[in-house]
C-alpha cells in the first residue's frame, strides 16, 4: 500500500513538473511579438515642439518602434491624406481640417480632441513699433506677417478680426504658423499673429504680446487614425498616448491647454 503511495506521488510530482515548464515557456513566446515598425505621423505645424518630445517618449516606452512625423500647416496636410499619403495618424490644428477628412471617410474612428490653443503677437524682442495690443497691427508703417485664411492660424486670425472691427493689411500671408515665426525671427516682420505655444516655445528669440480678443478664436487639436494605417495597432497606442498624462503634461509645458 505504502509502495503505491509513493508511487502515484512521484507521478503527481512530475505532472506538476512538466506543467511548470509549460507555464515558463510561455514568456518568450509574449517577448517575441512584441510590435515595431515605424508610425507616420502627420501633424499640424503648431505642435513641432510637443510632438518632437513625445514622439522621443513614445520610442522610449516602445523599444523597436519608430515615429516618423511631418509637420506642415493643416489645410496642407488634409491634402495629402486625400491624395493617398501612406499616414497612420493625423492631428490637426482644428476641427475645419479635420472635418474635411471625416467627411472623405479617411478616418477611423471617431476624432478625439487633446489640446486647446490660441492666437498671440510675436514681435521682435526689442518691440520697435511698440505693439500693445490687436489693433496696434492695423497702425501704418507695421509690417505684418499671418497665416493663409485656409490655414487654422489664419482662420482665427480672421475671426477675431471680424468680430473686433480691426481691419489688417498684412505684407504676406503664409501657409504655415512656423513660417510666420520665422519671419518675425528673422526681422522681416514688425509683427506676426501665431499660437501662445509657439511663442513659448521660441524663447527669447521673439516677445510675446497677449491680445484679450484671442479668447473669441481658441482652435481645438483633434487627433484621428487614418483609415487604411499601416501600423493601425501603434498608431491607436500612439494616439492614447497623446491624449494620456504624459501627452497633457508636455502641451501643459509649452502652453496648450487640457480641452
Amino acid at each position: 500500500m505504502k509502495r503505491t503511495i509513493v508511487l502515484v506521488c512521484a507521478a503527481a510530482t512530475l505532472l506538476a513538473g512538466c506543467g511548470g515548464g509549460a507555464s515558463t515557456g510561455s514568456g518568450p513566446s509574449s517577448t517575441a511579438t512584441q510590435q515595431t515598425g515605424t508610425v507616420t505621423v502627420l501633424a499640424a505645424a503648431s505642435l513641432t515642439a510637443s510632438f518632437n518630445q513625445l514622439k522621443t517618449q513614445f520610442e522610449a516606452a516602445h523599444p523597436g518602434v519608430t515615429v516618423k512625423i511631418s509637420y506642415d500647416g493643416s489645410a496642407a496636410l488634409v491634402q495629402q491624406i486625400t491624395n493617398g499619403a501612406g499616414a497612420d495618424v493625423f492631428a490637426s490644428a482644428d476641427q475645419a481640417n479635420m472635418d474635411k477628412v471625416v467627411k472623405a471617410g479617411l478616418n477611423d474612428g471617431a476624432p478625439q480632441v487633446f489640446a486647446r490653443n490660441k492666437l498671440e503677437i510675436a514681435v521682435p524682442p526689442a518691440n520697435p513699433k511698440g505693439i500693445a495690443g490687436f489693433a496696434d497691427l492695423a497702425k501704418p508703417g507695421v509690417v505684418l506677417v499671418v497665416c493663409a485664411d485656409p490655414v487654422p492660424c489664419g482662420a482665427a486670425t480672421k475671426k477675431v478680426s471680424q468680430a473686433t472691427g480691426v481691419t489688417l493689411h498684412p505684407a504676406s500671408q503664409e501657409t504655415a504658423v512656423t513660417t510666420v515665426l520665422a519671419k518675425v525671427q528673422a526681422g522681416e516682420a514688425d509683427a506676426g499673429l501665431v499660437y501662445v505655444t509657439d511663442v513659448n516655445s521660441a524663447g527669447s528669440k521673439v516677445k510675446g504680446i497677449p491680445f484679450p480678443e484671442a479668447d473669441r478664436a481658441v482652435n481645438d487639436y483633434p487627433i484621428t487614425v487614418l483609415r487604411n494605417a499601416p501600423q493601425s495597432a501603434l498608431a491607436k497606442q500612439f494616439v492614447e498616448f497623446v491624449r494620456g498624462g504624459k501627452g497633457h503634461e508636455v502641451l501643459g509645458k509649452v502652453g496648450f491647454e487640457t480641452p
